[in-house]
């Protein structure tokens, strides 16, 4: 029976049940995503990190929590304050409808019913999560135009081409892998990684480009360029405070632990076992997978915050020339290469003949990769020195040639 046909058996309070043991698991998840995250910093940065709220400051993420909700609620005067209350609740609301279609287990018993930890399944169910997170987008930008303010405005249009930009390379990138399993099924997915190696290792390169852009989709460090606490005061929720505040916080986070589990489902075989570890899955009556699951989920966490605790912050021109000119381009050429090598499987090519095919795109790759590296190092070139005669119409004398007397004489 497949994860499509076993969905379709469960009753009304089965699904009810689901649904609200998958919102505590992304609430919880978050509470403990702060939590460590303050942790790893910490330890990177030879500090402590919180210690006091509860045992080793496990408590201080629902503190921190009820702290916003009980601080006063400010609205600016100039904000339209129907799509500043609007903003938040969007944002958030679209980050947990994404993991209606995420596989988590295997097939189960709940309550006496045999069912997997997933709410459904669609045929096009990896589409579904890229069109809801980009839905919640909407959230980080109408918070920032609703504000009345310059710098949440400025985050907002920064948030806005961020996700134009990195939304098309994390498509891109999820072609090869749509090309690979022969559906967009989440399930499916997971299924045609089972007995075969994981897509992170056959579709490396898509591999790569998922992750980076994940980071840009998710507004984190070096990609935080919309709230940039630096330049913006903090981007889009400057204006904010309180429980809508504390809504935008949850939903960074929510957000995070999402792409965080497509990437695991996708690409890492979603809730199944590490090759040679398969007999672990029936442990528990299936429920063990869930800890695999969890553990592919926490890695990618820990990528983010390695990337925060040590990478700084892109200039925007940086950030989108990054976008548009290395991972689309790159995502385009990796599309070719692999429709191409599975066309040649389905029509029963010689082993011999993919392998010297993906040599020749290799040896492809190394030779425009040189060429460009030695049109670089001619660029950089030093110029040949000019004649240095004086031009005939008068210029200014350099700063260097300059002698200033600070006494207050003549230069």
């Amino acid at each position: 029976m497949t994860t499509a046909e076993l969905l379709g058996t469960d009753p009304g309070w089965i699904i009810g049940v689901k649904a609200v043991l998958v919102f505590g698991i992304c609430v919880i998840s978050t509470l403990m995503a702060v939590w460590t995250e303050r942790r790893v910093l910490a330890k990177m940065q030879l500090r402590t990190g919180p210690n006091r709220v509860g045992k080793f400051g496990l408590l201080q993420s629902l503190s921190d929590g009820v702290k916003l909700a009980l601080k006063e609620d400010i609205i600016p005067a100039a904000a339209d304050k129907v799509v500043f209350i609007i903003a938040p609740i969007i944002a958030t609301a679209m980050c947990f409808m994404s993991f209606a279609v995420i596989p988590m287990t295997g097939e189960v018993n709940l309550f006496g019913h045999q069912t997997a930890l997933q709410l459904t399944d669609l045929p096009v169910g990896v589409l579904y999560i890229l069109a809801v997170t980009s839905i919640g987008v909407y959230g980080v930008v109408l918070a920032g135009w609703s504000s009345g303010s310059t710098y949440p405005l400025l985050g907002g249009l920064r948030s806005s081409a961020q996700v134009i930009s990195y939304e098309i390379a994390m498509g891109l990138s999820l072609v090869a892998v749509f090309i690979y399993a022969g559906s967009m099924s989440t399930s499916v997915i997971v299924d045609s990684q089972h007995q075969n190696i994981w897509n992170a290792v056959v579709l490396f390169p898509s591999f790569i480009i998922y992750v980076i852009s994940m980071v840009g989709e998710t507004n984190r460090a070096p990609f935080d360029l919309a709230e940039a606490e630096g330049e913006l005061v903090g981007g889009f929720h400057t204006e904010y405070s309180s429980l809508k505040f504390a809504l935008f916080f949850l939903a960074e986070y929510v957000n995070i632990i999402a792409v965080s589990a497509l990437a695991a489902t996708l690409f890492l075989g979603g809730y199944h076992a590490p090759p040679g570890l398969g007999f672990t899955e029936q442990w528990l009556g299936g429920w063990f997978t869930f800890f695999w699951f969890i553990a592919k989920v926490n890695l990618f966490f820990f990528i983010f915050m390695w990337l925060r605790g040590t990478l700084p912050r892109l200039r925007y021109d940086q950030f989108m020339k990054f976008g548009w000119k290395v991972l689309i381009p790159s995502s385009l050429a990796w599309i070719l290469i692999v429709a191409t090598l599975r066309v040649m499987q389905q029509q029963g090519a010689n082993r011999a003949v993919v392998i010297a095919f993906t040599a020749g795109i290799v040896l492809l790759l190394m030779a425009v990769s040189s060429l460009v590296d030695r049109n670089k190092a001619k660029s950089q070139e030093p110029i040949a020195d000019i004649d240095n005669e004086a031009p005939d119409f008068p210029v200014p004398s350099l700063p260097h040639l300059r002698s200033i007397n600070v006494s207050g004489g003549q230069q």
